[in-house]
């Protein structure tokens, strides 16, 4: 793949199967967990059938990356938002297509203190995402186990 079409100015969305799928969210929490650096960040994911699968690849991809995984289970965006800043973690992403139709999925991203993951940094996740697509170089890293949160 030399387009990767589901990166938006401020999230990530595509139609599943080539536009977004469990192979692309993997590598996606890859790029994150290595471009960003996290030490621990949360996620969850919404209604949708497919949020789940994609939100577990999603975090296999962070692990992989190194970064300490927190599954707050079924949220929204909102969510993401509070558990970020108030467990004081290094970031969440939400894994939600909003508003699109029943055929795609995305992804918000936030960083540390529920700070939205800008244009430009958006666009360096994708740009590491390419770079490590292009050259197949993906070793892996071992991380502590992808903890679930409980009320």
């Amino acid at each position: 793949m030399t387009q990767l079409t589901c990166f938006k100015a401020y999230d990530i969305r595509g139609e599943l199967g080539e536009e977004l799928n469990e192979d692309i969210a993997y590598r996606i929490g890859r790029a994150y967990g290595e471009f960003l650096k996290p030490g621990k960040i949360v996620v969850g994911g919404d209604v949708r059938l497919t949020s789940e699968s994609l939100k577990l690849a999603l975090a296999r991809g962070l692990m992989d990356a190194g970064t300490d995984v927190l599954d707050i289970g079924l949220s929204g965006t909102e969510e993401i938002y509070f558990a970020t800043f108030h467990l004081g973690v290094d970031g969440g992403i939400e894994v939600t297509a909003s508003h699109n139709p029943m055929n795609y999925n995305g992804m918000k991203l936030v960083r540390e203190n529920a700070k939205p993951i800008s244009g430009d940094t958006g666009l360096r996740i994708s740009s590491a995402w390419r770079r490590r697509t292009s050259s197949r170089r993906w070793t892996r890293r071992v991380a502590g186990p992808c903890a679930r949160f409980r009320c």
